[in-house]
C-alpha cells in the first residue's frame, strides 16, 4: 500500500501516541489529504477516530507543548484545537441518514469505511493513518488518487444519493471543479441536473458562500459555466442568467451580455482576488436586460442601465444574503461609475470632467479603473488596444489632476455649518443649495478649494440670494 509523507510538525505523532494510549484508530482525512496529494498547502486537519473524538482531542491538548485550549461541540460530537497555525478538528467516525426534507443527518457511530462512504467525493474521501503499525499509509477505499490524476469530480457512492441526501454538495461538486480545474464525471453531473430543484432546502447563506468561493477561484467563469448548463443558476441566481441570448431585428444583433459579463469576471480575476471587485464585475451589466430597447436608426441600446443597475444592488445583495455594508456600497458605486471613464477616453477630455469623476470615486477610483479594462472584451485587438491605451491617457490624466487639486475624496472647505454660521441660516434647503453650488464651481475649475477665495465665492452667491453675512 502506497505511503504518505506527512507534513513536518509534531502535531501529527502526538495524535498517533495519544490515538495509541486511548487504543482508538486514528487517521487524518479529507480535504487535507487531498491538498497534501495536489502539493495545495492547507492547515485545516480533519482526524477522524473509530471511538470518541473529543476524548481525543482533550489528550492530544494535554500533550502538546502549549496545552492548546479544546473547543468542543457535543450536539456534533466534535472537538478543535489550534497549534502554531493549525486548526484540527476531531470526530468519531460516523454513519448517516437523511430525510428527504432536510439536509441535517441523523447521525450514529460507525466504521471508518462508515465515515468515507458519507464524503462528498472521492477525491476527499482519502485517509492517512496516524496508527503506529501503519503510520503515514494512504487510505483510498473509492478511488480518489486516481480521480486526482484525472482531474475528475465524482461522488464514492450513486451521485443520485449523495445529492438528494444533501445537496449543497451539488454546488460543491462546481466550486471544486472551478478551485482545481478538473472535470465534473459524466453520472455525476448528470445528478446534479436531475436533482437540482433539490437545492431549495439549503439555506441562502449556505448556498451564496459556495457561490462566493466559485467567484474567488482562478477562472470563475468555468463555475459560472457549469451552474448555467445544469440549471443550477436558474434557480439560484435567475437575475444573471435573464443576460443569457441574443436577440436580432433588421439584422443587428446585440452581443451576449451573459457570457460578456463571464469574460469581464475572468479579466478582473487575473488582477485581483478581491471579491467585492469580481461582484463588481458580476453586477455592472445586470439592468441590460431592463434597459434594452430597439432604435431602428441607432440599433439596440441599453441606456441608464448603469444607474438602474446600481439601485438594483442592494435588494440583489438582500436576496443573496450578502452583506448589506460597505461593501455593497462599493459595487454599487462601481457599477453606477463603469461607463464614466470609457467616456472620457477623447482627446477634448476637460480637467473638469477628471474632477468630477475623481470626486465621485473617491478612493475606489483604482478599482473602478481596473473594472474598466476588463470590461474592454471585443474580438477586434486593434479595438482592444486602443481602448486600453486611451485608458492609460485618462489614468495619466487623473494622476496629474489629483496631484494637483487634491480631489480623491474631497470636501469643500466651506461647510454647511460654516454657511449657517455666515449668514445666520438654520438647516435648510437654502444651506444645501449653497454648498452644491460651491462644490460645482470648485468641479469647474472656476475656484480653488481654499477658504479665501472659497469664502469669497459663497458671499458673492449668497448675496444674489439676498442673504446677507451676519
Amino acid at each position: 500500500m502506497e505511503k504518505i509523507q506527512l507534513p513536518n510538525h509534531p502535531v501529527f505523532e502526538v495524535i498517533a501516541e495519544a490515538a495509541a494510549e486511548l487504543n482508538v484508530d486514528a487517521h487524518v482525512i479529507g480535504g487535507f489529504v487531498r491538498d497534501l496529494v495536489l502539493k495545495r498547502p492547507s492547515k485545516d486537519i480533519d482526524v477522524v477516530c473509530v471511538g470518541n473524538g473529543i476524548a481525543l482531542a482533550e489528550l492530544v491538548a494535554q500533550k502538546l507543548p502549549h496545552k492548546p485550549k479544546v473547543t468542543v461541540f457535543k450536539n456534533f460530537g466534535t472537538a478543535m484545537l489550534k497549534t502554531d497555525g493549525w486548526e484540527v478538528e476531531f470526530v468519531g467516525a460516523r454513519k448517516e441518514s437523511y430525510l428527504e426534507h432536510s439536509r441535517k443527518p441523523e447521525v450514529e457511530q460507525g466504521t471508518l469505511e462508515d465515515d468515507l462512504k458519507r464524503r462528498d467525493f472521492t477525491i476527499n474521501a482519502l485517509g492517512i493513518s496516524l496508527n503506529k503499525e501503519d503510520y503515514g499509509q494512504l487510505l483510498d477505499e473509492f478511488g480518489g488518487i486516481k480521480d486526482i490524476k484525472r482531474k475528475i469530480i465524482r461522488t464514492p457512492l450513486e451521485p443520485g444519493i449523495t445529492f438528494s441526501d444533501d445537496p449543497l454538495r451539488m454546488m460543491r461538486a462546481i466550486r471544486f471543479a472551478s478551485q482545481l480545474s478538473f472535470d465534473i464525471d459524466p453520472d455525476t453531473f448528470d445528478a446534479i441536473v436531475d436533482y437540482k430543484e433539490r437545492i431549495k432546502i439549503v439555506s441562502q447563506e449556505r448556498i451564496t458562500d459556495e457561490l462566493n468561493k466559485i467567484i474567488l477561484s482562478p477562472k470563475p467563469s468555468y463555475g459560472f459555466k457549469l451552474l448555467f448548463t445544469s440549471g443550477l443558476l436558474q434557480l439560484i441566481f435567475p437575475k444573471m442568467v435573464e443576460l443569457h441570448g441574443v436577440e436580432t431585428i433588421n439584422g443587428n444583433t446585440h452581443k451576449d451580455n451573459f457570457y460578456h459579463t463571464l469574460q469581464v469576471l475572468d479579466n478582473v480575476a487575473e488582477v485581483s482576488d478581491d471579491l467585492w471587485l469580481r461582484w463588481s464585475a458580476i453586477l455592472h451589466d445586470i439592468a441590460k436586460p431592463d434597459t434594452k430597447r430597439y432604435h431602428p436608426k441607432i440599433g439596440w441600446t441599453f441606456h441608464g442601465h448603469e444607474d438602474r443597475g446600481a439601485r438594483m444592488v442592494p435588494n440583489l445583495f438582500k436576496n443573496l444574503k450578502l452583506p448589506l455594508n460597505d461593501h455593497m456600497k462599493f459595487v454599487q458605486k462601481l457599477v453606477k461609475l463603469h461607463l464614466r471613464p470609457i467616456a472620457l477616453v477623447k482627446d477634448t477630455v476637460t480637467d473638469s470632467a477628471i474632477r468630477r469623476l475623481l470626486f465621485e470615486a473617491g478612493d475606489d477610483i483604482d478599482a473602478l479603473m481596473k473594472l474598466c479594462r476588463a470590461d474592454i472584451t471585443s474580438k477586434n485587438d486593434t479595438k482592444v488596444k486602443r481602448y486600453l491605451q486611451n485608458f492609460d491617457k485618462v489614468e495619466k490624466r487623473l494622476v496629474e489632476v489629483e496631484e494637483s487639486d487634491q480631489l480623491r475624496n474631497f470636501q469643500p472647505v466651506i461647510t454647511g455649518e460654516i454657511i449657517m454660521e455666515t449668514f445666520g441660516l438654520s438647516p435648510s434647503k437654502t444651506v444645501g443649495e449653497l454648498k452644491e453650488v460651491l462644490t460645482e464651481a470648485i468641479l469647474e475649475g472656476k475656484v480653488k478649494n481654499e477658504y479665501e477665495a472659497a469664502f469669497a465665492f459663497l458671499l458673492e452667491r449668497g448675496k444674489e440670494k439676498g442673504l446677507q453675512q451676519v
